[in-house]
């Protein structure tokens, strides 16, 4: 996606400042400057570095860039997702589903940290999609069975706290388990956020943060969403437990979260002549639902100016959830955004744009896709039929149709979905 020549909102298309401001989202969620004041002083020993997620390898290239001196290490990240570094070894693997790529590296990880002794510093980089990529199951539990179980959390519709949850429950390495075997070596945590509240026992599923282990609530949830668990299953659960207690010389450190994302977006807006109206960067539930939700305060910003007056965009983030009926093509952005549209009616003067900030909406080609008013009467003159798309959990291809998809390829960061909603 080319950079967007910027003036005012009076000179430009709605298309043009929507993805401006989702370049400036983008911008302030990388890793790189991130590090400067925080770094640790350097060890007698090795400086080891471990990590996963999305924006784990861009995170190893900006903290080799900051730290400037030997190290060593392995990152795991998803395939495409990867860049070049001088000393980390970055190591590709599939998301969401884990492959035996990601089940190797995050063995090797584990031995890695057990290798540190107590002159070691361990640097520890994580983001979102950690809990897929960094897949070590519990003893008993095979990698086919962890395949299993995530395809079938991610058809649940429950929200990513508790697909976490159920992951540590059955990880060797998550929920403190990495940090454990790091032990006495120091330890300190490198995070971008991709969930709501930015805890920091959720981003990856915590392999650093101790958090003590729930067995019975981890199973009633399970039942709650419907997520299978066989006898022996049940039994890993109960067993593999952790005190959560907290371990010395160790330190956590947020470098980019949704919020630092929303708020360089409202910057944007300003300078553009927009007001600007953070609703929340922790938004979750139904994706659309939670569409028809924000239908209603845009339209009352069109009709009222509560609670914002034109022109000015309604901007979130966090992390809705679609439970796939249909063919499940596309991700929950788009579903969002084409339940939205539809909401609206076609209303003028309102367009929107909705992206996950890691550039991969779903398992599709996008991050995501954009609308303005007459998006629907175009969908009619092509002979598309957003309602059934919708029914289908198709909105990748409703928006493909009608040239609305937004594609950036893999940004190298990762702090959840981008949603901006511009009132004219």
């Amino acid at each position: 996606m080319p950079p967007v020549e910027i003036s005012t909102a009076q000179t430009l298309s709605d298309q043009d400042i929507l993805r401006a401001l989702f370049e400036a989202a983008l911008a302030a969620a990388l890793p790189e400057g991130k590090f400067a004041g925080r770094l640790p002083a350097p060890p007698k020993g090795r400086t080891i570095v471990i990590g996963a997620g999305k924006a784990s390898a861009r995170m190893a290239r900006a903290f080799e860039a900051e730290w400037g001196r030997p190290c060593e290490g392995l990152i795991v990240t998803r395939y495409g997702h990867g860049c070049e570094t001088q000393h980390i070894e970055i190591v590709e693997a599939a998301h969401p589903v884990p492959d035996a790529a990601g089940f190797d590296a995050a063995r090797r990880i584990l031995d890695l940290a057990r290798s540190a002794g107590p002159d070691d510093l361990v640097i520890c980089l994580m983001s979102g999609g950690a809990s897929a990529l960094l897949t070590l199951p519990a003893e008993g539990m095979s990698l086919e069975d962890k395949q299993a179980l995530n395809k079938a959390l991610l058809k649940s519709g429950a929200p990513i706290g508790i697909m976490n949850k159920v992951r540590k429950s059955l990880s060797a390495i998550k929920g403190g388990r990495l940090a454990a075997a790091i032990a006495p070596a120091r330890c300190v945590t490198y995070l971008i956020s991709d969930v709501p509240g930015d805890d920091p026992g959720a981003i990856g599923s915590g392999p650093t943060v101790p958090e003590a282990s729930d067995p019975e609530g981890v199973l009633a949830l399970m039942k709650r969403y419907a997520i299978p668990v066989t006898p022996a299953q049940e039994a890993i659960i109960r067993a593999n437990t952790v005190s959560g207690d907290a371990l010395p010389g160790q330190e956590v450190h947020m470098i980019a979260t949704p919020l630092m994302a929303l708020e360089a977006a409202a910057a944007k807006a300003r300078e553009l002549g927009l007001t600007p109206l953070i609703l929340g960067d922790a938004i979750e539930g139904e994706a659309r639902e939670a569409a028809t939700v924000f239908a209603g305060i845009a339209r009352s910003a069109a009709t009222h100016g509560v609670p914002l007056a034109a022109p000015g965009v309604l901007l979130s983030g966090g992390e809705t959830t679609v439970t796939v009926r249909g063919t499940g093509r596309g991700g929950r952005n788009v579903e969002f955004l084409l339940a939205l549209a539809l909401a609206l009616k076609g209303e003028k003067g309102l367009s929107a744009i909705a992206c996950d900030t890691d550039g991969v909406d779903g398992t599709e080609d996008n991050a995501g896709a954009w609308f303005d008013a007459a998006i629907l009467e175009e969908a009619a003159a092509a002979g598309v039929k957003p309602l059934d798309m919708l029914a289908d959990n198709d909105g990748y291809s409703f928006f493909a149709r009608l040239d609305r998809l937004v594609k950036t390829g893999p940004t190298l960061t990762n702090v959840n979905d981008f949603r901006a909603i511009l009132v004219r």
